[in-house]
């Protein structure tokens, strides 16, 4: 949750090296565009046939199935110690000729370029994205050359990038080329699977020549797939809905599939009932960080939800513990205990966080996710904890954390209260282990409390770079989740209480209010405008009711009752 400004910084510098590699692409000339009778003279640029014709430094390189742009392969390369995960490929060209470069990128640091021109080799970059990005640049070969090496790679001490459907189009220079596709036939046997009253599971027969299948909802696309299924989320509940699905490849794409028309389920209940419709969520520092110490009876009444930070891991993995920090102020547990009971009485929900900046529990495994669910129901039959926070911000595996809500949420019943905390790095994209997450548990999940703060410039759902501290920041970022998946009533914005409480991205009350209002009426925006409203928006999250008594209460005094007071 807190002291995050190095990542801050690291952020800031890759969003100016967005901007240079932005620029770098827009400056080619009109010399690098491919005419009509051009040829891609590189070899599985797909990554189809797995790395057939690359060569990756240092056993660097892996062919994947996921991520992908299209198709159903895809090249992840991982950078360690020394090594940049370079990835190459040597095509025949002609001489005196201009070829257009191009590739999709994900993931962190990805450069693309090409050496051995015989005039000036050329490179791009990006400081990388959750979302695929293309780069391109273009060369002009040498009066004898007849071949170049085309390249990938990463960049030391960095993450893993990943390259799909990379291209050297230009006039043909003799040597062996994939063959040319055809335009695919349109997809049969569109069948609809599992339907929710928010989702609707597709499958469809596989189409020959196909590299990808795009999916339609009443004519708009929403979804793309390397396969033969797909599940479309963020659908209304009881509502009719028409999907078609079209199959393509390097040559284009098919015609629609017949319509498919499904309706939805009816909505389910509110899992969690004793959570207002709009809620103040707070988070409660079992520490002393300098912030006012409070005993949980002097947490501020404008808060629904009161997170208690934070768990300790063990030294089995996945499993949980809570210990109270003597410098709190309690006399006993039994105290402490007492004051969970006390604000439960009150309509308050008091749930115990689990990570935080230096919290990590790593839950990979069967037995991890088993062990964390036994020991978190364990510690909520104690301490008479409503729920679980997952704040974990060193890396999550979906599979297994979902595998471990779900069997939490088997032992605790329907009335347990599931709220998220994701840096905004984690929620850019359905992909991310984060978002996937929230996805997977959403027929459980109470809220996700997005972290507007020690996070730098990020991409909003209009693609736009907006820096933090804005309420266009706040309402681009918010419209990802709501238009990825997520019930408006499972998305909260997080924001610091005060200056001091992050190290970055604090914004005024008034901001967090204008926000809301954006999101929920349509008012109060700012160059960001939605092109809809969600007015069931859960609500406000801050770190922390601690911060915000040492500010003298003005941020719950202020975003409290406006919460309250959402439609």
């Amino acid at each position: 949750m807190q002291r995050r400004m190095h990542r801050t910084r690291s952020r800031l510098a890759g969003t100016v090296a967005l901007a240079l590699g932005a620029g770098l692409m827009m400056g080619l000339g009109s010399g690098g565009v491919a005419q009509a009778a051009d040829k891609n003279v590189a070899r599985n640029g797909g990554f189809e046939s797995g790395l057939s014709h690359w060569s990756c430094t240092a056993n660097s390189g892996a062919a994947v199935g996921d991520p992908v742009h299209a198709g159903a392969g895809a090249l992840k390369a991982t950078p360690a110690g020394l090594d940049n995960a370079r990835c190459s490929q040597t095509v025949t060209v002609k001489p005196g000729s201009t070829y257009r470069l191009s590739a999709w990128v994900q993931g962190s640091y990805a450069y693309l370029g090409a050496t051995g021109t015989g005039t000036t080799d050329v490179s791009t970059w990006t400081p990388g994205s959750g979302a695929w990005q293309q780069l391109t640049t273009s060369f002009t070969t040498g009066p004898g050359t007849t071949q170049v090496t085309v390249y990938t790679h990463g960049w030391y001490g960095t993450g893993a990038y990943v390259v799909d459907d990379l291209s050297v189009f230009g006039p043909d220079g003799g040597g062996d080329t994939d063959p040319e596709p055809e335009v695919p036939a349109p997809p049969s046997g569109l069948t609809a699977g599992a339907v929710t009253s928010s989702s609707v599971a597709l499958g469809w027969d596989a189409v020959s020549g196909a590299t990808g299948y795009h999916v339609y909802r009443d004519g708009t696309r929403v979804h793309k797939a390397g396969g033969t299924s797909a599940t479309v989320t963020g659908l209304a509940a009881d509502t009719s809905y028409g999907f078609q699905v079209t199959a393509v490849n390097a040559a284009g794409e098919s015609a629609k599939s017949p319509v498919l028309a499904v309706r939805t389920k009816p909505g389910s209940p509110d899992p969690n009932p004793d959570v207002p419709r709009h809620a103040l969520t707070g988070y409660w520092q079992n520490f002393d960080n300098g912030a006012t110490v409070q005993k949980l009876r002097d947490v501020q009444d404008q808060y629904d939800i009161i997170a208690v930070s934070f768990a300790d891991s063990t030294a089995t993995p996945g499993e949980i513990t809570f210990n109270l920090d003597p410098a709190v102020g309690y006399g006993s547990v039994a105290d402490f205990k007492a004051d969970v009971a006390a604000k439960k009485a009150a309509g308050k929900s008091v749930i115990l966080s689990v990570g935080g900046e230096k919290g990590n529990v790593t839950i990979n495994s069967d037995a991890s996710a088993t062990a964390f669910a036994d020991s978190a129901y364990a510690l909520m039959r104690e301490y008479g904890f409503s729920g679980v926070d997952i704040d974990l911000e060193h890396g999550i595996n979906s599979t297994y954390l979902t595998k471990a809500l779900r069997q939490l949420s088997a032992k605790a019943g329907s009335g347990m209260v599931l709220t998220m905390a994701p840096q905004t790095i984690d929620m850019q994209n359905t992909g991310t282990e984060y978002f996937r997450t929230a996805l997977a548990v959403k027929d459980i999940l109470t809220v996700v409390n997005m972290q507007y703060y020690n996070s730098g410039s990020m991409l909003g759902c209009d693609g736009k770079v907006y820096s933090q501290g804005s309420v266009d920041f706040l309402t681009a970022l918010a419209c990802i989740q709501l238009e990825g998946g997520l019930d408006p009533s499972q998305v909260g914005i997080g924001v610091p209480a005060s200056a001091r409480g992050a190290g970055s991205g604090y914004v005024s009350p008034t901001t967090v209010n204008n926000a809301l209002d954006c999101l929920t009426r349509g008012t109060g925006c700012g160059s960001f405008k939605p092109s809809r409203t969600w007015p069931s928006l859960r609500g406000a999250m801050t770190w922390s009711t601690n911060w915000d008594a040492t500010a003298g209460n003005a941020w719950s005094g202020a975003v409290g009752p406006h919460v309250h007071n959402l439609p």
